[in-house]
């Protein structure tokens, strides 16, 4: 099948999805934690904040709807001033779905230790095993004492040319090195573009220390880049896959799909069926 094709079958498929009472639907079956046969062995789900218009109910839901068994939580589906009943009810929710919240975040962390803190506890209490995050580079010690403390892993997400510590992974990378290993990094494929680094190189490069990835693709690398539905950008979705097989890469890969933030499920089934495509054509 030809790529446009592929698109607009995708589209078609995509076209009559609906945000609208997604909670009591049932047109999908619910996916299951382990469930990875599509996927070649990569853990692929939904960084919440793609559905960030959408309730609790609607962003499980949603979940569902794309058949995908994993999460990373965002607080506006798990207020960080949440407490220690709600932060499971919520994993609970999530579960009971057959959804694997994995990670959570991204969570913007001080150099101050009762905000690191919190964090780790936010992630403890909901059963959560990385923290994303956008730390201050001086919290590094502080992270360093808490990730032994939790047994928790952290996730430093970079943030393309406007961040002034963390632009690309490699910057991520030079800062944790002599940190306890389980301080790493949450790839943002897109951001990394924007930054003027290969997506896939760094991939590679990073793997010791990579636990959580963002996918999305972009309609143009430049700085003002923004998201698109995988596949009518221009990153290279193929060779990002490619390297995360190839390191077998085995935390979570997030579908962040920023754009129609009240209307996010045709755009999100698009990339799904566009991303399943690719890996089902790479030898």
């Amino acid at each position: 099948m030809r790529r446009r094709e592929l698109l607009e079958g995708l589209a078609l498929g995509a076209g009559g999805l609906s945000v609208t009472g997604l909670a009591g639907t049932s047109t999908a079956s619910p996916a299951r934690e382990g469930d990875r046969g599509d996927w070649r062995g990569l853990r692929v789900g939904v960084a919440t904040y793609s559905l960030r218009e959408l309730s609790l109910e609607d962003a499980i839901a949603a979940i569902r709807r794309v058949d995908l068994a994993y999460a990373s939580i965002k607080s506006f589906h798990l207020p960080l001033e949440s407490d220690p009943e709600q932060r499971q009810g919520v994993a609970a929710q999530f579960q009971a779905a057959g959804i694997a919240p994995l990670s959570c975040g991204n969570i913007t962390l001080k150099n101050d230790p009762a905000d690191v803190r919190r964090a780790f506890e936010y992630a403890r209490d909901a059963g959560i095993p990385t923290i994303v995050c956008a730390p201050d580079p001086g919290a590094l010690p502080l992270l360093d004492g808490m990730v032994k403390q939790f047994d928790l892993r952290i996730a430093i997400h970079n943030h393309g040319p406007e961040d002034e510590h963390f632009p690309s992974p490699y910057a991520v990378w030079d800062a944790v090195g002599s940190y306890d290993e389980r301080i790493g990094l949450c790839i943002d494929v897109g951001h990394t573009a924007r930054a003027g680094v290969d997506p896939a190189e760094s991939i590679r490069r990073c793997r010791g220390r990579l636990y959580d990835l963002h996918l999305k693709d972009l309609d143009t690398t430049a700085p003002e880049g923004r998201s698109v539905e995988m596949g009518r950008g221009v990153l290279d979705v193929g060779a990002i896959l490619e390297a995360l097989l190839e390191v077998g890469y085995p935390h979570l890969v997030s579908f962040e799909y920023e754009k129609d933030p009240e209307d996010p499920l045709p755009g999100l089934a698009e990339s799904v069926g566009y991303v399943k495509g690719v890996l089902r054509g790479i030898a």
